[in-house]
């Protein structure tokens, strides 16, 4: 699904299937269970309806993944403590022209997760294209997620 113009015209001259919706309307024109995976790439945090989104791609899908940038790399934390939004590769716009509306931590996806029955499958923290283990949440610009309904 995409809603920009210029990239729906992009998909199609590269051959990806695409519609044009609003995530924000959700994922109404789909069938429960219609696929095995809903994924949502760099896109969460620009969401104004998180939990319901999140609960349409678990309706739509058995598993969802999602990806995006992490508040609390310790990059993004000096920027704070500079006085300062963070803009970065991962977070590439100034405060008042952003598109992120619900930025956050790991930590606190994980505990949206939970509040909202989400079972986390798998967690991949990345800096540029190398993997994170040590101290993920301070250490790790992107995050990517996969989920599922509670069992």
């Amino acid at each position: 699904m995409e809603i920009s113009d210029s990239n729906i015209e992009a998909c199609i001259l590269n051959g990806v299937n695409v519609i044009q919706s609003d995530l924000e309307s959700g994922l109404s024109g789909f069938e429960n269970n219609a696929f095995d995976y809903v994924i949502l790439s760099q896109t969460l945090q620009a969401t104004r309806h998180t939990a319901p989104l999140m609960q349409e791609m678990l309706r739509v899908g058995r598993e969802g993944i999602v990806s995006f940038p992490n508040f609390g790399y310790w990059k993004n934390r000096l920027h704070v403590l500079r006085g300062n939004m963070p803009v970065s590769a991962d977070l590439p716009y100034q405060w008042y022209d952003t598109p992120n509306v619900h930025l956050c931590t790991l930590h606190d996806f994980e505990t949206f997760c939970f509040k909202y029955s989400m079972q986390i499958l798998d967690r991949r923290v990345m800096t540029g294209d190398r993997t994170v283990q040590l101290l993920p949440n301070l250490l790790g610009s992107t995050a990517v997620y996969r989920f599922r309904r509670a069992i």
